[in-house]
């Protein structure tokens, strides 16, 4: 984040956390993180703290693991972040996720939490797909961060031009590190 120009919008790309197969009888929307999913939660959210992340908006899906993967970035960001729970995140094509995008982009910085593969659709249509691939050769990971900035906020019907300032993964630190 050491631009000398500040961007006309920043959206925060996130992919909820790794979660666990769904159980017997239990519905897809109720999966939630395993305990990868819950260690990589916890990691990004310090990595975003550490990067001075700080949307002015979360929209989040309100399938229960993307709220589990929210909670730790509320809670290190800061509560006071305006956090919304939408349904178009869990229900959704990548095309919500795009009017989502658009119809916020009055904002200086948005935060969308959902799922793949719309997180990735998005991803590449922001980027194209060659650039996709150059970063994301084996597609988009759980709890991976990508924070793309737009030289004009993104609206309708208008060519979006975005690039790709930072992607941040939940890496545990090695022992001995620091």
């Amino acid at each position: 984040m050491q631009d000398s120009v500040a961007p006309a919008f920043r959206l925060f790309l996130l992919r909820h956390a790794r979660s666990g197969w769904a159980l017997p009888g239990q519905r897809d929307f109720d999966r939630t993180l395993d305990d990868t999913g819950y260690a990589e939660a916890e990691l990004i959210a310090q990595s975003a703290a550490d990067h001075g992340i700080r949307p002015e908006l979360i929209l989040c899906s309100t399938a229960v693991r993307c709220r589990q993967t929210a909670e730790p970035l509320y809670r290190t960001l800061g509560e006071d972040i305006d956090l919304r729970y939408i349904d178009g995140l869990y229900t959704g094509s990548m095309n919500v996720y795009a009017e989502l995008l658009e119809a916020n982009s009055s904002l200086a910085s948005l935060m969308l939490i959902g799922h793949n593969p719309m997180i990735e659709e998005l991803f590449r249509r922001l980027l194209g797909d060659d650039a996709a691939d150059r970063v994301l050769a084996d597609g988009y990971p759980p709890a991976g961060l990508a924070i793309i900035d737009f030289s004009a906020p993104p609206s309708a019907g208008a060519r979006w031009l975005a690039r790709l300032s930072t992607l941040l993964l939940p890496v545990p630190e090695e022992p001995g590190r620091s």
